[in-house]
């Protein structure tokens, strides 16, 4: 039993199920007029898709006339208070009885060999989860002697579920838990590749282990996408084995999701699973993987899952990511300086350009911007960079935007205000407004830009952009 609720993917609409019936009859005691759930896993959520109601002897059936796809699913005690596993998968008409007061001992199961299989399964691995935490407990305080002959029987035990869990793979090919416990595997490494001893050695390790990494995996098998490891191996993938840079990643992304296609719910799981990803970027070069996810899978093609909020939400991320991707020239910013002359961006000389946005009104700007300013007399002037310095107006008057430039001697950068009226200005004529084109989410924003106005780094605070100059300074 694990206890939890049921939450709701936030991308994805009610379920979408192929066709063909399914009647689950559960006896669940001593509930009575009580409401059970029907629900599965999806990555770290739990969507309810179905509710029945128990009569006076603890009876409810679950059923519908569209068949559910397979995977792991949750019955629901009343009151969302806790759940107990199931399998479904080609059989989707049999019973079940379960009693609290038994539960831990298994669940029973009528005409569904699936789940028969899957009850012994967990029952056996419970068995041996206790005696391997018992030993794991015991070699904390044993002596020498006993940790040797304590370790000996751990190795054994491990052993032994190994070895059940591959009796299950090779024996019931083809059926649900086979599949789901082959795609659990991981490489095991052996001999020079377990123990490296050389460089060598150790690149061909991570390269054994990441090229069998999805051994037995299919990512057309929607089913994996309802079980609650599949989205845990996919992130150890990608955080421990996928070198971290945007050719990689999106070879990556498309190497899983070109299969994933033919199956409606894989499909799903992996884009809304990568969408919510790099939605908002850790890492500064991870605007070209959520451009290449929209321009590739989101821009021309419509999904029953997604909403029209979702789609414009990743569509309007995409177009605010698509001006400003790392490596690419930053869009001009044309706007008046304090005496209205308009000032270009691209006029300015420089071998490097520190583009802050600010905004007069912004108390974190009032401590951030002496500091740039320190920055810049101390180490950055002397390397040939100069600031532009783009005030956004929100709620304070024009005049505290140069009076708080003059109080702080900020005149030796180019100033210049981006008012809302350019702002609406520029938007009524189908333009988009240097918020969008920067990706502006919050004040001070900081860009670093090289002689030809190629972003170097974005979004980054002003010690980080020191950080980054330094080494491109030193040819890194």
């Amino acid at each position: 039993m694990k206890k939890g609720l049921f939450l709701l993917t936030l991308l994805c609409s009610t379920t979408v199920f192929a066709q063909n019936a399914y009647e689950i009859k559960v006896t669940f005691k001593p509930f009575k007029k009580q409401y059970i759930y029907l629900g599965h896993y999806f990555g770290k959520t739990y969507p309810i898709i179905d509710s029945a109601l128990l009569n006076e002897k603890s009876e409810a059936v679950f059923k519908g006339n569209k068949k559910l796809p397979g995977g792991i699913y949750l019955v629901g005690y009343p009151n969302k208070t806790g759940f107990f596993e199931i399998l479904i998968d080609k059989q989707q008409k049999f019973s079940i009885i379960a009693d609290t007061a038994t539960i831990k001992n298994g669940v029973q199961f009528q005409n569904s060999p699936d789940n028969v299989m899957f009850t012994g399964y967990q029952q056996f691995m419970s068995a041996k989860g206790q005696k391997i935490a018992g030993l794991q407990q015991q070699i904390k305080t044993a002596s020498k002697t006993d940790s040797v002959l304590i370790a000996t029987q751990l190795i054994k035990e491990d052993s032994a579920v190994s070895a059940y869990r591959e009796n299950i793979i090779t024996k019931n090919q083809g059926t649900i838990l086979s599949t789901l416990l082959a795609s659990m595997q991981e490489p095991v490494l052996t001999g020079k590749l377990k123990d490296p001893a050389t460089k060598e050695d150790s690149l061909a390790a991570y390269a054994y282990y990441k090229g069998h990494f999805w051994d037995g995996v299919n990512f057309w098998d929607g089913r994996l996408s309802y079980t609650p490891f599949f989205e845990d191996k996919v992130d150890k993938y990608f955080e421990q084995l996928v070198v971290p840079q945007p050719d990689s990643v999106i070879k990556e992304l498309d190497f899983m999701l070109g299969p994933a296609s033919i199956n409606e719910e894989m499909s799903r799981f992996l884009l809304i699973k990568f969408v919510n990803r790099y939605l908002n970027q850790k890492y500064m070069w991870e605007d070209q993987v959520f451009v290449h996810l929209f321009e590739k899978y989101f821009a021309n093609k419509n999904y029953s899952w997604l909403n029209e909020q979702g789609k414009k939400t990743i569509t309007d991320r995409a177009y605010s990511l698509m001006a400003n991707i790392m490596g690419t020239p930053a869009a001009e910013i044309a706007l008046p300086d304090s005496s209205g002359k308009t000032i270009s961006m691209y006029d300015i000389e420089a071998a490097y350009t520190v583009v802050a946005f600010w905004d007069p009104a912004c108390g974190h700007c009032k401590e951030v911007l002496p500091k740039l300013d320190s920055f810049y007399h101390a180490k950055w002037k002397a390397a040939g960079l100069k600031i532009f310095a783009v005030a956004k107006e929100t709620d304070a008057p024009k005049k505290d935007w140069m009076g708080f430039v003059n109080e702080y001697h900020l005149q030796e950068w180019a100033h210049v205000y981006y008012s809302k009226a350019d702002d609406k200005a520029r938007i009524t004529a189908g333009i988009p407004g240097y918020s969008q084109l920067y990706d502006i989410q919050s004040f001070p924003t900081l860009y670093l830009l090289d002689k030809d106005k190629r972003i170097i780094a974005k979004k980054l605070s002003y010690q980080q952009i020191d950080e980054v100059l330094q080494l491109k300074m030193k040819g890194q």
